[in-house]
Order: C-alpha cells, then structure tokens, then sequence
C-alpha cells in the first residue's frame, strides 16, 4: 500500500504459500521458497543455501487424561464420559513423574523444544512450585505400587480391582510429530507398568473419545482465559464441539481461583490467581496438584531461511514470525 501511513517494507510483494506438510521441504530442496515453515521429519536435515532457525514458543504438547470415572455419564452425542484407570490420580502422577521429558525432545523435536510441566510454564502467569521432577521411573513405580497397582500375573502391566492399568491414546494421524510423540510416550510408560494403546485417527473420532480416553492436544495461546479458565474451568455440559478442557477436569477450589482471577481488575493479582491455580499447596491443576494432564514439552517453531533472509527480531511467540514482516530484509541483493 503506497499510501500506509507507517514504515515503508523492504519488500514490496509477497507471495505465500501453503504446502502440505509432505511437500514443503521440496520447496526448500529446489529453491523455491525464501522460508518455508521446517517440517517435522527435516528438523535433521541441512540443505545449501538455507540456515535452519528455531523460536521459541509456549506451543505446549500433551495428554489429556479422563478425571473422571466412568460412571454411566454420557456426551451430548451420547458416548461415553469417564476412565476409571486413569481417574486414579496415582495413574496420572506416576506418568508426570515417570516420563524423561529431556529425551523425549531430543528424540522426537530433535532438541528444538523444552519441557513443559503445567502447560503454562512460558506465561507470566506460571507457577514454578507446580512443576514435578521428571525421569524417576524409581518413585513412578513407588507411587503406583502404594496405591494398589501391582502386577500379579507378570505380563508387564499392573492391575488394582480387577482392572487393567491400561488406556488408549487418541491422536492426529495426520500429524507425524503427534504420532511420534504417543509413540515415545507409550514406550517410557511400559516399564512403569502402564499399557497405553495408540490409536491414529481422525479429529471428529477424538473429540468423540476425548472424555474417555487419554488425547494428545496443544495449546499455544498466551491468553489465561483460554490457556487456564477454559482449559480447568469444570463443565456441566459434555459437548463433543468443546475441545476445551476435554478431560473434564473439576475441582471446586480451583473454580474459585479462576473466577476471583477472571473478575478481578489488577493484572498482577490475576497473574497471581492463575498462577494459584496450577498449585493451591495441596490441590490445583499443575502436576504437583492434581495432574489432569501430562503435559510433556514446547515444540519450537523452525523455519528454512534462505541465505541473505534477514527476519530481524525474533518474536514473542514462534508462530507469529510474520509480525515484524516491515523490518524484513534481504542482506545480499544478487541471490
């Protein structure tokens, strides 16, 4: 717009493109794109000409683990609400403390991501005392074996009244990095006893069993309305179009918490509030409370750039790489 009252672009055209995720790599390899958001399966790939740049992001990653038990409530489209494997708390701590996030990101995001414990844990709003420490397979089992989960017939899976500690997982089988993720995540579960069953479908089938079944889910927003009131808030309404809060989480204190956040008028003291709510000191929705979700890491958002690319400062979060679009440069004018 030669008329725009603000900075004038480098750039006077852009062209966008939107590749399937098993196509934009060709974009890179032949040339064809100054930046191309990296696919999943290139993050350990090198091509000539490009530098491979990773932001940072709060693009948290997790499983969403049924509260409730499964007590003959039902959805809006009447299928089934509750798990009672993984109502018992001792199932969802075990997996918060059991798991070796470290690894994980560096297996399946090639170390381009950090743990992440509460979901928040990049937010102002986050709180530090509600994180667990992970990669202790010892204390997983321990927790597991004083709450009644033993295994009494050796198969590697432990059982408690009669009952399996096995699950299945729902995930995007459109999405590798998701895929890859339930991968590792059921395989550092089988040695604390716990059988988790992958199954790969589609969104429309998980939203269908995300009341009763463990789901992999993300959240990337910044805003505590969405990534805690929404996401804890507990629910009346079991409604397959609210992905919101899929596990049906529910305690009355961290309602409270929330409401008191959401109503009040200071930005510290609703920081405050958010934050009380992932820990209350005994309950709260982070993994030291009462661990609704495992939530595992913050995938990076890494792009190709060509050489002489100069996308100035990084943004805030990773995914808003366009932000700054008007201090975008290219350094060597002859590529």
């Amino acid at each position: 717009n030669d008329n725009y009252y603000g900075k004038k672009p480098y750039f006077t055209q852009l062209t966008i493109l939107f590749p399937e995720e098993d196509t934009a790599f060709e974009l890179v390899k032949s040339h064809q794109a100054d930046v191309v958001q990296a696919p999943f399966t290139s993050l350990n790939q090198t091509v000539d000409g490009y530098e491979l740049i990773n932001y940072t992001s709060p693009r948290a990653q997790g499983l969403s683990l049924p509260y409730l038990n499964n007590t003959g409530l039902t959805t809006d489209n009447g299928h089934a609400v509750g798990n009672n494997v993984t109502a018992d708390k001792a199932i969802r701590e075990a997996l918060n403390i059991g798991i070796d996030r470290t690894s994980i990101i560096n297996s399946v995001y090639k170390g381009y991501g950090k743990a992440e414990y509460s979901g928040v844990d990049s937010q102002v709003y986050a709180n530090n005392d509600s994180k667990v420490t992970d990669n202790n397979p010892q204390e997983a089992k321990n927790i597991l074996e004083q709450a009644g989960w033993v295994d009494t017939n050796g198969d590697g899976i432990r059982e408690k009244d009669g009952k399996n500690a096995s699950f299945k997982l729902y995930y995007s089988s459109k999405d590798q990095s998701r895929q890859s993720l339930a991968t590792v995540i059921s395989e550092q579960a089988k040695p604390l006893g716990i059988n988790i069953e992958l199954v790969g479908t589609d969104w429309d089938t998980i939203y269908q069993n995300m009341y009763s079944e463990a789901a992999l889910m993300q959240q990337s927003s910044d805003n505590p309305y969405r990534t805690i009131y929404q996401q804890y808030h507990s629910k009346e309404n079991f409604t397959e179009d609210d992905y919101m809060n899929p596990n049906a989480y529910n305690s009355s204190e961290v309602d409270a918490i929330l409401e008191e956040a959401l109503s009040s008028t200071n930005q510290n003291e609703s920081n405050n509030l958010w934050a009380k709510a992932a820990y209350t000191g005994n309950g709260g929705f982070g993994p030291k409370g009462d661990a609704p979700w495992l939530w595992v890491a913050d995938y990076n958002y890494c792009y190709f750039v060509k050489d002489g690319i100069n996308m100035g400062k990084e943004p805030i979060m990773g995914q808003d790489y366009l932000a700054n679009i008007c201090d975008w440069t290219r350094e060597n004018t002859t590529t």
